[in-house]
């Protein structure tokens, strides 16, 4: 079984948030300034990637990340929207390769590459089961 069949290059997922203070990096480190948080916004464009594949992946079938290639480019003050946008640019079997974005509403603040690994949810969790503790 092929779990990818149905993702074709091009297909697009966005996702939003609202900056609020627990996305700075000054919640996590007080000395910082409140802007939005690097770790924050490759998770946002993480599920925007997730978002463009996940309804054309069979049941029982996920995708998790695998490798980013992010850089950062402008900080963003709370109060701002950011919008993510993941688009497929290749697929290998069970790897989708994705091109992302994330714009503050008056600028692009981030972009990359990011990966994500397609898996059988159940088998995943049976798996990781059987590991030591």
């Amino acid at each position: 079984m092929n779990p990818t069949a149905s993702v074709t290059v091009g297909m697009h997922g966005t996702d939003t948030v609202v900056v609020r203070e627990e996305l700075t990096v000054r919640h996590h480190v007080p000395s910082m300034p409140a802007v939005y948080g690097t770790p924050m916004m490759i998770y946002l464009m993480e599920m925007a990637s997730a978002n463009a594949i996940h309804p054309h992946l069979p049941d029982g079938w996920v995708s998790v990340g695998a490798e980013v290639n992010i850089r950062h480019l402008a900080a963003t003050p709370i109060g701002r929207t950011v919008t993510a946008t993941g688009t497929v640019t290749a697929i290998n079997e069970r790897l989708v390769m994705f091109r992302v974005e994330a714009h503050d509403g008056v600028r692009l603040i981030g972009e990359g590459t990011h990966v994500r690994g397609v898996i059988n949810l159940a088998k995943f969790e049976e798996r990781l089961a059987r590991e030591p503790r």
